[in-house]
């Protein structure tokens, strides 16, 4: 036997006699750790010896994972029969938890190989039609689930109305219904060949005559994730437990997009879309409080929610991270950008992702522009903090800072920078274009600072190391624009640095109808008139993101 054989003898031979005082999943995972290190079937004969202890000592507490692994290792010993029975039991244990289909570990793309020694048997096939059945009876169900989510009031927009009225129509046009479900899974098309999905989970007292905070979590790992059809009630748990318990306490909707490598909300840029196309859609079916979305992440989504903040805020009200790294990887990060919201982070010091001393030079930079930024360290853990218990405080300060936080759709003053015209907008500054050729104004700089030091993972030692490095925070690849601009009183006074139009939005929540519109840009009067209701442009406007407060009637065009 080889040396991780003999290991696990003795730890079989040490464990035995006291297994009724171990727990089922202290049983289950010295199983599953037997299997890994397992190099002969003498190991996997113990690891399958393991589960079995489990089951029989626990026979309550059998879940799918234990019956999965048991299945896989009989298989490898050739146990067919024991390989089948778990099977059999496996495919019984439907989706009750943790939400898991488990007809997908018959019916995957895997199944046939894991299962190499079980396919010739007849028994194979009789098991896998059985599977397929349950497979497509819960993608009707599904299907039917997602039919009923977006089923709505029918309450006709009339279009022959003035558009005064409108206007006060589409504001206070509530199509919502009672939901059947707590739970949804909702497929969203990425493309015209790809498909992944969002998971909605709504408070427990949902009533469609009141409007609720909406949370987006973003995952991390996206390298190492891929497009789901469908998600499962277990995104509510394990490292989100906490996410689920609070806004369980505080009625907020939870919405988790699934990304991948190649569609995410990191890098590429080729996936940034889904998460304000997700928060149009949810608005359509569900009672969403327009001036309370809110996106947080973790780790690759904690960097995705951070790039909303700094390319496309308008939709939501605040940003939050768990071990943040603050920087757009598709361009330039353009800090100032935060005087438009807030973010709140939180770092550990035993961070291989982030610096803790960058975290600190960065909090130190937000405080001198007196922005609303803060950040919250925990000392002694690492990357994964959400992992652990201790995290659970800072959901607390997350969670309270978002039931007192809403959005102002009409901000008096309003900074943005921005070196692609796909994000050339923000609130009611519209469709800005770039023109790099400009001089640059001598108020337009950039603002990073030079990062000296980085932890990274020693594998041999297994602990942190500090690295010496010499680099800037932020990327700046590309000329930008920059747009300083703000209101009163009906009198818009803006600023610009490199570019060459823009559109302001206009609000009656931001000016008098009934009077001129002053616009002055750069020092020069650029529009002097009365901005009248278009109702083409209102509808537009309401279908683009479907937000009843940050309702546009018109606009002003403005080029330079």
């Amino acid at each position: 036997m080889k040396k991780h054989g003999v290991f696990f003898l003795l730890v079989w031979v040490l464990y035995f006699p006291g297994y009724s005082q171990q727990t089922y999943s202290e049983l289950t995972w010295q199983a599953l750790q037997a299997m890994w290190k397992a190099e002969d079937t003498s190991g996997y004969r113990q690891a399958l010896q393991l589960y079995e202890t489990a089951f029989k000592t626990y026979p309550d507490s059998i879940e799918y994972l234990g019956l999965y692994k048991s299945a896989v290792l009989a298989g490898e010993l050739r146990d067919l029969n024991k390989a089948f029975h778990y099977l059999t039991d496996l495919l019984e244990v439907g989706e009750e938890e943790p939400g898991w289909p488990t007809w997908i570990f018959i019916t995957g793309q895997y199944a046939e190989s894991e299962y190499e020694n079980l396919v010739d048997d007849p028994r194979w096939k009789t098991l896998r039609q059985r599977a397929l059945a349950k497979e497509k009876e819960f993608f009707d169900r599904l299907a039917a689930a997602e039919k009923e989510f977006f089923k709505s009031k029918i309450v006709p927009v009339d279009k022959d109305q003035t558009a005064f009225v409108l206007y006060d129509q589409l504001r206070h046009n509530h199509p919502y219904i009672p939901k059947e479900q707590r739970d949804y899974s909702i497929a969203f098309p990425v493309n015209d060949s790809l498909t992944t999905s969002y998971f909605v989970h709504l408070p427990g007292s949902y009533d469609p005559d009141k409007s609720y905070p909406m949370l987006i979590f973003l995952h991390g790992a996206i390298r190492n994730n891929g497009l789901a059809d469908y998600q499962t009630r277990s995104v509510l748990g394990d490292w989100n437990r906490y996410y689920t318990q609070y806004a369980d306490k505080e009625e907020v909707i939870l919405v988790f997009p699934k990304g991948s490598r190649e569609y995410n909300w990191m890098v590429p840029d080729d996936g940034f879309f889904m998460v304000p196309e997700i928060v149009r859609q949810v608005k359509q079916a569900i009672h969403v409080d327009d001036d309370r979305v809110f996106i947080s992440g973790h780790s690759n989504g904690a960097t995705g929610s951070f790039s909303y903040l700094m390319k496309q805020p308008a939709q939501f009200a605040g940003f939050y991270g768990f071990n943040t790294y603050p920087k757009v990887f598709t361009g330039g990060t353009f800090v100032e950008n935060i005087r438009n919201r807030s973010f709140i982070n939180f770092s550990t010091d035993q961070d291989y992702y982030y610096p803790p001393k960058a975290n600190d030079q960065l909090t130190a930079l937000m405080k001198r522009m007196g922005v609303d930024y803060e950040d919250y360290r925990y000392n002694g853990f690492p990357h994964w903090f959400p992992k652990f218990d201790a995290s659970e405080p800072a959901y607390g300060i997350l969670y309270a800072d978002l039931i007192n936080r809403k959005r102002d759709p009409f901000p008096r003053q309003i900074t943005w920078e921005f070196d692609d015209e796909h994000y050339g907008s923000i609130d009611w500054i519209s469709q800005a274009k770039l023109d790099t050729l400009r001089t640059k104004a001598s108020w337009h700089q950039p603002i990073n600072f030079s990062i000296t030091e980085w932890l990274e993972y020693n594998d041999a030692k297994d602990s942190l190391i500090t690295k010496k490095v010499d680099r800037l925070a932020f990327d700046l690849p590309r000329k930008s624009g920059k747009i300083l601009a703000e209101y009163d009183d009906n009198v818009f006074t803006i600023k610009t640095s490199r570019i060459s139009s823009f559109r302001i939005n206009i609000s009656p929540e931001m000016v008098d109808m009934g009077k001129k519109v002053q616009v002055f840009v750069n020092d020069q009067l650029l529009f002097n008139d009365l901005v009248k209701y278009d109702k083409e442009y209102l509808l537009r406007s309401f279908e683009q993101n479907r937000d009843r407060e940050q309702l546009w009637v018109n606009f002003i065009g403005i080029r330079l």
